[in-house]
């Protein structure tokens, strides 16, 4: 098993496994809960093997994925991982809604530490910004759960690079959860940047660009009837034989090199800097233990550069959501001035 270095993110003391576990797959989203046991087992497995840094949210499930967490870190296990969980996403009669107002910052942030079952969270993320609560307001209040004790440090996910300016003058942000991946480098033009300037660690989620590049093509038919992959713009017939020329290509590269495909394009995530921490998920150990390798897979920088040409920002087709998804594009919030506390 490769070794796991461990890594600072941000500047605020939060360190953690060079790579993280994302763990959503396991109860949402991805078709059917997997089973309980053999996924406490799989986590267990993964800090065992040094990767420390879990990653769930409230939404996922929504909550039994925090709930399973909280059952996977009994016997002393809690002390061994960075845990990280998130808020503002929720539904309310059926209708999902994205809040940040304080009543809900808080309520949400108690509701997860009763299931994961913990007195404190290390990593606590507004999941995506409410643009209708000025960010300060919403910074405000995970402040003030920082000095209560009931979190350690504050990430934002999707959040524009203006949001993160406005939302680090209120209280230093440890790090911004992002899409970032051989698919998914819009980032790359504005949001890294601005997390470098401000000493702010990177996450990356969905580094295997959601599996595709496990399996390419592929896929659609591994995966169940009601994993939301289905509805992806770029694994839709118009997009995807276009991409999967770009899996082809990635494929071709990491035969050349003794890899599989999703090694190499988690390499090239892990080489874009010590301040980046991929997550990828899964629910199987195999899966697992093949994704760790990736810590051992070393890039030159004319590897790094092919790679790139053949990833380059506009060589994906499709966009990485449907329109009804709420992304750093729609983060903007209202000025603080505009705010009337009810």
């Amino acid at each position: 098993m490769a070794t796991v270095n461990r890594i600072k993110l941000g500047s605020q003391g939060l360190e953690v496994s060079a790579q993280g576990l994302g763990c959503m797959g396991m109860s949402a989203f991805y078709g059917p809960p997997k089973p309980e046991p053999e996924m406490i087992a799989l986590i267990h497995h993964a800090i065992n093997s040094g990767i420390t840094f879990l990653d769930t949210s409230d939404v996922y499930g929504p909550h039994t994925n925090e709930i399973l967490l909280g059952k996977a870190l009994k016997e002393g296990m809690r002390e061994r991982v960075e845990l990280a969980t998130k808020f503002g996403i929720n539904f309310a009669d059926g209708k999902r809604e994205i809040r940040g107002d304080p009543v809900y910052v808080r309520a949400a942030c108690e509701a997860s530490l009763k299931r994961l079952d913990v007195d404190c969270i290390d990593l606590y993320y507004q999941h995506r910004i409410d643009s209708k609560v000025p960010i300060e307001v919403t910074i405000g209040e995970l402040k003030k759960l920082v000095e209560e004790g009931k979190i350690k440090y504050i990430g934002l996910s999707e959040a524009s690079a203006s949001t993160i300016r406005r939302a680090h003058a209120v209280y230093p942000i440890t790090t911004v959860q992002l899409e970032w991946s051989l698919w998914s480098r819009d980032v790359e033009e504005e949001i890294v940047p601005t997390c470098r300037e401000l000493g702010i660690g990177i996450v990356a989620y969905s580094p295997l660009g959601r599996g595709f590049f496990s399996s390419g093509a592929k896929l659609l038919e591994n995966i169940s009837k009601d994993d939301f992959r289905r509805h992806l713009p770029r694994l839709q017939p118009e997009n995807l034989d276009h991409n999967k020329k770009l899996f082809d290509r990635v494929n071709e590269m990491a035969v050349k090199k003794g890899c599989t495909t999703s090694q190499l394009a988690l390499a090239w995530v892990h080489h874009q800097g010590d301040d980046v921490c991929p997550i990828p998920g899964t629910t199987k150990i195999e899966n697992f233990n093949e994704n760790i390798k990736a810590l051992s897979v070393k890039l030159t920088p004319e590897e790094m550069t092919e790679l790139e040409s053949i990833a380059s920002a506009d060589a994906v087709k499709g966009d990485r959501y449907t329109r009804d998804v709420t992304t750093y594009k729609d983060s903007e919030t209202p000025p603080l001035s505009s705010w009337k506390a009810s």
